[in-house]
């Protein structure tokens, strides 16, 4: 059916397989990490710039 590249051609559909999902969990887990970060950061006082100022 693939010819005698076969095994080469699904070696390769394998391995980028491998290396999207390995970086699609990647940015799962950095923005979950980043999330909690800020939230530390913001627990302690520590305000965004993007946020102004507070209203007196």
């Amino acid at each position: 059916m693939l010819g005698e590249h076969g095994s080469f051609i699904l070696a390769c559909y394998g391995v980028s397989a491998l290396v999207l999902g390995t970086l699609a969990l990647w940015t799962v887990l950095d923005g979950r990490l980043v999330r909690r970060q800020l939230g530390e950061l913001e627990a302690r006082g520590v305000r965004r710039r993007s946020a102004g100022t507070p209203e007196a």
